[in-house]
């Protein structure tokens, strides 16, 4: 019988990718068992006993990794025995970005899947990490904003006079700046949003939200509904454009991003310079670059009197119910590799970073090469 292990995560990582919910429904569906590190779920409150009901074994650390065909993560499992047994790895590595992370599986017995690579088609939707931690994360950072924000979000009108409702520009209108704007919205701020992608106008419009856009933007059919690199012409109009409507703005949540590349930069010193005071900039986009000039990845500053958030991990700071997402996303992709009978199948080959020791990404490879 197959066994998958579950082990802890890093001391950062506040979420879980298994939950004992889809650890019963794997281990009624399917022939495999299912090893848990002993505390696997204690950060959110779970106990040892709901998986052990649910049909796990609890075991030391050591003994899963040892003992498992299927090992699931959210981040690298640095203590990974790599020793000559077939082990396939299955997590969210972010290896186009981080290309030495795949170092240490060359030449080993190992597969690896990086979930961030599943690519955005109807078969693959509910195993889409990305588009759950996104809409989670683009909610999330409307509410850090308001706590960093010193003024309300709706108007208010009473007997002492009326208080206007913020004004939040978003910038990205994918998964994470959509459900930003929704959040936004139904917090009473007046929101518009900005993408380069013009058929995003329509999604934000139907939320409420103005649309401002630059003519001339290139699209690419393939790109799986993300933006692509634009030329230097239309970055500099696209750069202007801000400028002129972040003048107007209380908060600006930026969650612009490009698969595998830095983040394109948006926001220039000059740009915040000429924000009113007390304003709040949330960059979602940070671990990647960021989207603004004087974002620090990890960090909160105060540049002008302008709060700056750099924070790509917003979903850890609402784990219970972005595990929730994530556990159904691993049970999902699970269940399809476990069946899937295909010799070449699109979803695992898109997915499928290393192959028994050999790295199957072409731009994986050039990356690593460079690194």
């Amino acid at each position: 019988m197959k066994k998958i292990g579950l082990v802890k995560e890093p001391a950062f990582e506040t979420r879980i990718c298994f939950l004992p919910k889809e650890v019963k429904q794997l281990t009624q569906l399917l022939e495999i068992g299912v090893q848990v590190e002993k505390g696997l779920g204690e950060g959110l409150g779970i106990s040892d006993t709901e998986y052990k009901e649910a049909g796990a074994s609890l075991q030391s650390r050591e003994d899963v990794l040892n003992n498992s065909d299927y090992i699931l993560s959210i981040n690298e499992v640095t203590d990974l025995m790599l020793d000559g047994k077939q082990n396939v790895l299955i997590g969210i590595f972010n290896m186009l970005f981080y290309p030495k992370r795949a170092e240490k599986y060359l030449d080993k017995n190992t597969t690896v899947y990086s979930l961030d690579l599943l690519p955005r088609t109807t078969l693959a939707q509910s195993m889409d990490v990305l588009s759950s931690m996104a809409s989670i994360a683009g909610y999330k950072a409307v509410l850090k904003a308001t706590s960093h924000y010193n003024s309300s979000f709706p108007m208010f009108t009473t007997a002492a006079g009326t208080l206007n409702p913020a004004k939040v520009l978003v910038l990205g209108a994918g998964v994470a700046g959509l459900q930003a704007i929704a959040t936004a919205k139904r917090l009473g701020a007046i929101v518009e949003a900005f993408d380069v992608r013009k058929s995003a106008g329509e999604e934000v419009r139907s939320l409420g939200a103005k649309f401002v856009e630059v003519e001339g933007a290139e699209e690419a059919k393939d790109a799986g509904g993300y933006a692509v690199t634009q030329s230097e012409e239309y970055l500099k109009k696209q750069k202007e454009l801000i400028h002129e409507r972040i003048r107007n703005a209380n908060i600006v949540i930026c969650t612009a991003n490009i698969p595998g590349k830095k983040a394109p930069l948006l926001l220039e010193k000059r740009s915040i310079d000429a924000m009113k005071s007390g304003s709040v900039i949330i960059d979602m986009a940070a671990e990647q670059g960021g989207n603004c000039e004087m974002t620090q990845a990890g960090e909160t500053i105060t540049y002008n009197n302008v709060t700056i958030v750099g924070n790509s991990h917003l979903s850890r700071e609402v784990s219970q119910s972005a595990s929730q997402l994530l556990s159904t996303n691993y049970y999902n992709f699970l269940k399809y590799l476990v069946q899937s009978t295909k010799e070449d199948d699109v979803l695992l080959e898109k997915s499928k970073v290393i192959d028994n020791g050999t790295i199957t990404k072409p731009l994986l490879t050039n990356k690593f090469e460079l690194a």
